[in-house]
């Protein structure tokens, strides 16, 4: 029997493409004068199936969980802080919270693997997979079982959300950055120089000890990395498995994904190594001060909507990027033709 992550997610109409861009030739504007927004139109109505794309129910999820690798010292923060931003997340304090309520969107926050057990909290749901991973310079970050129960918590979530048009993922968990770089660095064949960044404002010689840290563990894991299933199993995260479970999730269901920074990029290629039929259903939302991260959008032919210097996480750079989906869908539905506005044409000279 198949596994339900390898099933194939709809494939884009590629006569309602055409007909989305003809339908964007004749409103009353210069061609391509809206740039990469009549491009995000497009390629909505595409997947949508619609002339008349929409993202007006949204729902944000963040996946939180700890890292083994933590113990190699890669953080500037404590493991600690991994459980008290959930408490933050739910008592509206962090910057998703506030971001999540500004642009009108359904809110959850996922304890995926937190090293420390949590109180019941609003809006926050115990999928507890494991108490963290293990640390991935030693051995492998999780068995298999739990690599595919990360998998089918956020395939869980994305089933319960409801009726949703567009999702955006966020992850929190401290040493989570090192894991990012190590599959950015498995599905690149970067070095990990290039793919490691401060994370959570680590020092010069902090970042050199994560670039150290993370290729010990790619000499220990890559030789070994035959599948994207057992590349995450290897070196992924209980959140960042997760993320990868809900994003092959919405796309099977139909539902855009709007992919944050740098980690959930990571997440983003790792689900697309998983189930390659998902790969139209992403959008990337902004490219992140993680030098590491324009690189794996690179490789992922991905053009972000911003680059504001941001490295927060959380599913914020995603949230600033949801009203600007939402305009050029709105441009697209709203405007008027030529003929409707009794407009002439220019010419095509």
């Amino acid at each position: 029997m198949t596994e339900w992550y390898l099933e194939a997610a709809p494939e884009p109409d590629e006569e309602m493409r055409a007909a989305a861009q003809q339908h964007q030739d004749n409103l009353t504007k210069p061609r391509g004068a809206l740039g990469r927004l009549e491009d995000v139109a497009v390629q909505l109505s595409a997947v949508q199936r619609t002339l008349t794309p929409r993202l007006d129910r949204a729902f944000i999820a963040v996946f939180a969980a700890d890292h083994g690798v933590a113990a190699e010292g890669v953080s500037a923060y404590p493991q600690t802080v991994t459980a008290e931003m959930v408490r933050n997340f739910a008592s509206g304090g962090a910057a998703i919270s506030v971001l999540a309520d500004s642009v009108g969107a359904s809110f959850k926050v996922v304890n995926t693997g937190t090293v420390y057990a949590i109180e019941d909290l609003p809006n926050v749901v115990d999928r507890r997979v494991a108490a963290g991973t293990q640390n991935m310079c030693v051995t492998e970050a999780m068995d298999r079982e739990q690599c595919l129960e990360a998998f089918a918590v956020g395939r869980d979530i994305i089933d319960e959300a409801g009726d949703i048009d567009i999702f955006l993922g966020g992850e929190m968990g401290i040493a989570n950055s090192t894991s990012a770089a190590a599959l950015a660095v498995a599905h690149t064949r970067l070095s990990a120089t290039a793919m490691v960044g401060r994370g959570t404002g680590i020092s010069e010689q902090g970042l050199a000890k994560k670039a150290a840290v993370v290729t010990r563990a790619m000499s220990r894991h890559l030789p070994h990395m035959k599948d994207g299933v057992e590349t995450l199993r290897r070196i992924g995260g209980l959140e960042i498995n997760a993320l990868v479970g809900a994003y092959i999730r919405a796309a099977q269901k139909g539902i855009v994904v709007l992919v944050d920074g740098y980690i959930c990029t990571a997440a983003a290629i790792s689900a697309v190594k998983v189930n390659p039929t998902i790969r139209p259903w992403l959008f990337f939302s902004h490219c992140s001060a993680e030098p590491g991260h324009k690189r794996l959008l690179a490789k992922m032919d991905a053009q972000p909507l911003l680059e504001l210097d941001m490295r927060l996480g959380e599913g914020s750079g995603a949230a600033l990027a949801l009203p600007i989906l939402r305009a050029a869908c709105r441009l697209h539905n709203d405007m008027a033709s030529f003929e409707q506005a009794g407009v002439s044409r220019g010419s095509d000279a």
